[in-house]
């Protein structure tokens, strides 16, 4: 066997002990994440959503914000995402916005649909017109808003992300 597939198996069995360890402490749902870069891990990550009170506190998002904060980058490029399920929309944006550079899953969106993880109305929100989604969202267009967003293009100190 390759390398490459070992290494993939160890930190994905990684992040399964995770999500079963810390879902066995009540720490919330069944998912572990585990961020590799190098052959190093750079964080780990489990599903907090019940333990605090934070609906964004899931395995992935808390793995990537830890690895950030490991790095002191928010870029993650080069990185490899080891979650025990198919990550929600969330955590795939999330993963995108940290540049990860590849993700390798084991559980299916399908497999956890089945135990109460449905992530399909959100899939099928998205692609939705703004008018036709179920939350409702009102365009209140501001000049200030559009100010602040014209000094951010003038800046000349930003960090672009």
């Amino acid at each position: 066997m390759s390398t490459v597939k070992t290494e993939d198996q160890r930190h994905l069995a990684r992040a399964i002990e995770l999500s079963r360890l810390h879902m066995e402490q009540g720490a919330g749902g069944p998912f572990g994440a585990v961020i590799v870069r190098d052959g190093q891990v750079l964080a780990e990550g489990w599903n907090q959503v019940t333990s605090s009170n934070d609906p964004t506190a899931h395995a992935e998002v808390t793995a990537i914000r830890r690895a950030c904060q490991a790095v002191g980058d928010f870029s993650l490029e080069g990185a490899t995402l080891y979650t025990s399920c198919e990550p929600c929309p969330m955590c795939l944006s999330s993963a995108y916005w940290a540049r990860v550079g590849r993700i390798v899953f084991a559980n299916t969106r399908q497999d956890a649909a089945q135990i109460g993880f449905d992530d399909s109305l959100i899939y099928d929100e998205i692609p939705k017109p703004i008018s036709e989604r179920i939350i409702p969202m009102d365009h209140l267009p501001s000049l200030e808003a559009k100010a602040v967003f014209d000094a951010w293009a003038d800046k000349d100190d930003k960090i672009a992300y």
